[in-house]
């Protein structure tokens, strides 16, 4: 993806700038410099869209220029909102290494989309999942950060997975409403749907754990980093098990 280049070196560069005029002061002005961040990555995405004719939302590596630009502007929205800057850090460098990868490992984009992606419930399904991957990340950073400065930073993760959680359910549900239409079953426990279960029912878990044990900030941090590991592997680890070799969600490259 030649194109990326150019997009992605002028959002890091107002993703860091704008972190570092958030952190002597000036959040406002510096949320706004990071969200002209957000907005070139948009740009970049909507010249893909236009350039394929269709949503850039069927491979992996479509799915991690989104998330490259929603877990930005989800940090920003974190950060401005709790009057926070460290998220807005912890945003870019993730944002930034998602955009690495992408410009290191360009995808063979691919114009045609197959008869079941040509589906109302596709864009949808996808971007509601994607933006749930970014604000549980954002719940991982509270994590980090707890073990780093020793901050109760998971006040801020706890509200962030619940925001998360909420977005997953749907993915599922739109999910179920899609391989309905598409193969006429809503649920067959493909590998890719069990790990979206897993991942689901692991947050869930954590949601438990802080109702019923708002003291235990370390056991919470434990289990936010071991949750998104669990959510990388259904993002992206699936795919590499035998067993979802013939999946029908297993992303092409």
């Amino acid at each position: 993806m030649a194109s990326l280049l150019p997009f992605a070196v002028a959002a890091a560069f107002c993703w860091f700038a704008g972190s570092w005029i958030a952190a002597v002061g000036r959040k406002g002005v510096g949320c706004g410099v990071y969200l002209f961040g957000v907005f070139a990555v948009a740009v970049c995405v909507g010249t893909l869209w236009f350039d394929l004719g269709r949503p850039p939302l069927r491979t992996l590596g479509e799915t991690r220029l989104w998330y490259a630009l929603l877990l930005p502007a989800v940090s920003c929205g974190v950060a401005f909102r709790w009057k926070l800057v460290w998220p807005l850090y912890y945003g870019a460098a993730m944002a930034v290494l998602f955009l690495g990868i992408n410009w290191w490992k360009p995808d063979a984009f691919d114009k045609t989309l197959m008869p079941a992606l040509q589906s109302p419930w596709f864009v949808p399904h996808v971007v509601v999942y994607i933006l749930a991957y970014a604000f549980l990340t954002a719940s991982a950073f509270g994590a980090v950060r707890y073990f780093l400065s020793g901050e109760n930073a998971l006040a801020t993760s706890d509200r962030a997975v619940w925001i998360g959680v909420s977005f997953l359910t749907m993915g599922l549900l739109f999910g179920a409403l899609w391989a309905k239409e598409a193969w006429g079953h809503y649920w067959t426990w493909d590998p890719k749907e069990t790990w979206a279960f897993l991942t689901w029912a692991v947050y869930l878990g954590y949601i438990h754990l802080r109702l019923r044990h708002q003291e235990a900030r370390r056991a919470g941090a434990v289990f936010l980093l071991l949750a998104v590991g669990v959510l990388a592997v259904c993002w992206f680890g699936v795919n590499y098990l035998p067993s979802a070799q013939s999946s029908v969600h297993t992303y092409t490259e």
